[in-house]
């Protein structure tokens, strides 16, 4: 049987649905929901498979999405970090009358490095996934460890991010396989040119897993979007600095 893990808190009157990333849960959100519930509703999602949503098996981002909007408010903003800001962008490109605003967080339409295309080495995708099978926790560990590097605070932060992992049920080898799957293949750029969706983009300066010239390169491809880069921050920029990050997000909702 599977069981989505959908919890909905705050006391305002726009729905606003969060997608945590790979290997998490939507306790990565802890710090930052006090300071947005008394504007919006909002929608604290684990991902089929991670954390509360048992008995998902790995999945495509399209079967993800879909599963989503299933259970997802008729019109909300929604916002995904890293992998999930893959599945909050399929959303919107299945239901864009479903999704009234869009906010990447540290994430890219195409994780993988290609030629000109500044990402994750296809490698260092495929050592996550062998070095799964044979000691999760650790790889785990040293994949949140990239998460923070370089950041004022980066051993506390890879510290929250741990907790937030150790907090809830491992999510299965399977599941984690697919969704660095997801990484290693989808390519959303050609997808996303003609977006019609408000769309923030925002960026840790720091970030060795979505380096900052991606926000170049899409402020040029994609001129209708905005984008933020966080000084200082790295790849989890709502927990290294989340009054910068919340100002990013309310200024970008008021324009939109």
């Amino acid at each position: 049987m599977t069981s989505l893990h959908w919890h909905t808190t705050g006391s305002g009157d726009r729905d606003f649905v969060l997608l945590h990333g790979w290997g998490l849960n939507a306790e990565v959100w802890h710090d930052i929901v006090p300071r947005l519930s008394a504007q919006f509703r909002l929608h604290l999602v684990d991902l089929p498979g991670y954390g509360r949503s048992q008995g998902f098996g790995a999945m495509s981002l399209s079967q993800m999405a879909e599963t989503l909007l299933a259970r997802a408010p008729e019109r909300a903003i929604w916002l995904g970090w890293s992998l999930g800001g893959l599945v909050a962008s399929e959303a919107a490109l299945q239901a864009p009358e479903r999704v009234s605003a869009l906010i990447t967080v540290a994430s890219s339409p195409c994780f993988a490095a290609e030629d000109a295309w500044p990402g994750i080495k296809p490698h260092t995708l495929g050592d996550f996934q062998q070095q799964l099978s044979e000691d999760y926790q650790r790889t785990v560990e040293r994949f949140l460890a990239l998460q923070t590097l370089g950041t004022h605070n980066a051993r506390q932060d890879a510290r929250q991010l741990k907790q937030t992992v150790l907090a809830q049920s491992a999510p299965a080898v399977e599941v984690l396989n697919g969704g660095l799957e997801i990484l290693k293949k989808v390519d959303l750029r050609a997808a996303m040119d003609d977006f019609p969706t408000p769309l923030l983009r925002i960026y840790g300066y720091l970030d060795g897993l979505v380096p900052r010239r991606v926000a170049q390169l899409l402020d040029e491809r994609w001129p209708e979007s905005q984008s933020q880069v966080i000084a200082q921050a790295a790849h989890a920029p709502f927990i290294s600095h989340p009054e910068q990050f919340c100002d990013c997000l309310l200024a970008f909702i008021a324009d939109s």
